[in-house]
């Protein structure tokens, strides 16, 4: 069973968002309580997709997990904005196996924000964080471009914004993992989940 987790991420929403993801699922789907997150390495985007700035929070990972004792793997997820998750993840997955061959890992792109996943959970977030009690999700959660826009305009009350630092980790704590799972990339999400949890 795995005992510690090191996520590497993009925003500053995903530095609180992702470790409240990746409790809850290992919680409730995989009945995992002893897992360690450990604290996410924030890395921008740009970052994230050059060899050298990768490899680097790779091995800071891999340092930090070797402290730590016991199984511990690398998970990366981030927003695939317009690049193809199906291409640039297994690429990024490729250079992490060539920094740290024997460490378990993952690479996981939102397609196309991680809010992408919220628009999917919309009515399970109704009333969450100024979510309108009549919330839907759109027929394509992860075809519309711009989540957080979209958000504002057709699923939270008038006047309503919304903030990555405050609202991100709110609806990951009340979102549905079930309807989240109309997005693919949240089912590629669960299904690497699965293999690194068990």
């Amino acid at each position: 069973m795995l005992d510690a987790l090191f996520p590497i991420v993009e925003g500053h929403g995903d530095v609180f968002a992702v470790p409240e993801l990746l409790r809850r699922l290992a919680h409730e789907r995989f009945q995992n309580y002893q897992l360690n997150i450990l604290t996410p390495f924030r890395l921008s985007r740009g970052k994230i997709v050059v060899d050298r700035e990768l490899a680097r929070a790779v091995e800071l990972g891999a340092r930090k997990l070797a402290a730590h004792g016991g199984a511990g793997a690398i998970l990366v997820l981030f927003d695939a904005d317009d690049d193809c998750p199906g291409t640039l993840g297994p690429l990024l997955l490729q250079r992490i196996a060539m920094t740290r061959p024997a460490l378990l890992s993952a690479v996981v792109l939102a397609k196309r924000e991680y809010e992408s996943w919220f628009l999917a959970s919309a009515i399970a977030l109704r009333g969450r964080n100024a979510i309108n009690d009549d919330a839907a999700p759109p027929p394509d959660p992860e075809a519309v471009r711009d989540a957080k826009g979209y958000m504002e305009q057709r699923l939270l009350r008038p006047g309503a914004k919304y903030s990555e630092t405050i609202d991100q980790v709110a609806l990951t704590a009340s979102m549905d993992f079930d309807e989240a799972m109309v997005c693919p990339s949240f089912q590629k999400f669960y299904r690497d989940m699965a293999r690194l949890l068990t």
